[in-house]
């Protein structure tokens, strides 16, 4: 018996250890001044304006592509306040609008507002990235879950950004968007 019970805790002190490791070594563990230094430098007010054109996929819980997407966007901005329009289009033939609410702050510090999201979503752009944090409530047509989603965009170039999401419940990974935006010529 106490083999069997040494080899149980062996196996949590295991999991334990690369559940610690997945958190602190993985997407999660990013923070914003991992970039602070990374030229060309994002600013939103920048970079989120005007006509955009948003190329993606979503992965599901397994990592197989569970659905593609493009989407217009045009985004508009006085001083610090901006709204992103999005028109998404999914391979299912499925519409969906979003129009994110954004404030930036000197200090950099974004916050964002949009119907589905669940309160407010806090972010920093710092560098060549922005990261938002938010909690979004899917459509009753997708189960209506509220998901917790961390959002990383990274400027490639001065048009392109890379984006990657990660959307998880109770702390597990239930989906991943990667997409790219392109400003486009207004």
């Amino acid at each position: 018996m106490s083999t069997f019970l040494t080899l149980i805790a062996g196996m949590a002190l295991a999991f334990a250890a690369l559940a610690l490791i997945q958190r602190f070594r993985s997407f999660q563990a990013q923070s914003p001044q991992d970039y602070a230094k990374l030229e060309p430098r994002v600013d939103i007010r920048e970079h989120l304006s005007g006509p955009i054109r948003c190329e993606g996929v979503i992965y599901g819980p397994m990592g197989r592509v569970s659905s593609r997407f493009t989407a217009d966007m045009h985004g508009r901005w006085e001083g610090n306040c901006g709204v992103l329009a999005e028109d998404f289009t999914y391979d299912s033939g499925t519409r969906q609008k979003r129009e994110w609410r954004l404030t930036l702050g000197n200090d950099g510090k974004v916050t964002a507002e949009a119907d589905d999201l669940v309160g407010k979503g806090t972010g920093q752009q710092s560098g060549a990235s922005l990261q938002l944090n938010y909690t979004i409530r899917l459509p009753e047509s997708a189960g209506g879950h509220a998901l917790q989603v961390t959002d990383w965009m990274y400027l490639v170039d001065d048009k392109t950004i890379v984006n990657r999401s990660q959307f998880r419940k109770f702390g597990v990974k239930v989906a991943e968007l990667v997409a790219t935006m392109r400003r486009l010529d207004a």
